[in-house]
């Protein structure tokens, strides 16, 4: 064998070392490399934090609204026994754009009937209630179920002029042309389709009703695509269904109310038994009153009064 010259293993040694440290530089020391890396870091935080916002607009600023109506209802029930302390309601504030106001547009009927969507906590309710020229009833709707449970907490003393119901907005259990006054306050926003839920209103109103409604409003309102109307776009909705002197009234920084007064000859009004006017909301039958709630006498469908009072609607199904 010719032996290798000292030369030729010099360059090989030199040749394997360049190498070495070319890997070297690869995994350590290459500035490309760390670009790459702290890239990947950044893109990683900027995902992390758009993500936290999409969460946060969802959750917080549209209040599920885009999810469904069952998160709309789970974020309520969450939030239930801490909403008065969070909208801190102005006793005196809700006298004056609410039950007086109400009161008056009422004067004319003995005993009026009312019917609150979304009542929440009973805000609607209380307003009304406390003003000693309404004599009549008002029965409450919202789909969550801890909303109702806190609302009856806080009108015990009103008792035995209202009645809760938990039901879905979009089927009001209710007969044609009823209520003398039908309201729906803050919600509208939140519901899948907000020309739905004015169909319902409008249809258990009866003619010369009140209809009181909102409308959001102010830059909140612009992070509701879909959902929030302007005021022209929710006037001219309006004026789609048989309602006449749609009347708008500034209210709150996020909210404008919005009166109007359902077409037709007025006839009837007051208080009437439940079991007159309430309807089978899977069917429309008409419903008849047992020892522990009302049954459809159509379908069969049991809706059980609870302990706390409430009428249980929501995901009941024929015996």
């Amino acid at each position: 064998m010719a032996a290798t010259r000292p030369g030729r293993l010099l360059v090989r040694a030199s040749q394997s070392a360049l190498a070495d440290d070319r890997d070297a530089g690869r995994g350590l020391g290459d500035p490309g490399g760390l670009r790459v890396g702290w890239i990947r870091l950044i893109l990683a935080l900027l995902g992390l934090v758009l993500a936290g916002l999409v969460i946060y607009w969802q959750l917080i600023v549209a209040e599920g609204t885009y999810l469904g109506p069952g998160v709309v209802a789970l974020l309520y029930d969450w939030s239930a026994h801490v909403y008065e302390r969070i909208k801190q309601f102005d006793v005196g504030d809700e006298q004056w754009f609410l039950g007086l106001p109400l009161v008056r547009a009422l004067s004319l009927i003995p005993a009026p009937l009312v019917l609150d969507v979304a009542t929440g906590t009973g805000r609607l309710p209380r307003a009304l209630l406390r003003q000693p020229a309404f004599d009549g009833r008002v029965i409450g709707l919202d789909l969550s179920r801890r909303m109702l449970r806190q609302a009856v907490e806080r009108t015990a003393q009103f008792a035995d002029r209202l009645t809760y119901i938990w039901q879905d907005a979009r089927r009001l259990p209710f007969d044609d042309d009823t209520f003398d006054a039908v309201t729906c306050l803050e919600a509208l926003e939140f519901t899948p389709d907000a020309r739905e839920v004015v169909a319902e209103l409008v249809r258990v109103l009866r003619p010369g009703g009140v209809l009181l409604v909102s409308n959001r409003i102010g830059q909140d309102a612009r992070w509701l695509p879909g959902r929030a109307l302007s005021n022209e776009g929710f006037e001219q909705m309006l004026h789609s269904f048989p309602l006449e002197d749609v009347k708008r009234q500034s209210w709150q920084m996020d909210y404008d109310l919005v009166w109007a007064i359902k077409t037709g000859r007025p006839q009837g009004g007051g208080v009437r038994p439940l079991v007159e006017i309430a309807r089978c909301p899977a069917c429309r039958g008409q419903l008849n009153r047992e020892a522990r709630g009302l049954r459809c006498q159509d379908c069969g469908c049991d809706y059980p009064i609870a302990e706390d009072g409430v009428i249980e609607m929501i995901g009941k199904r024929a015996r």
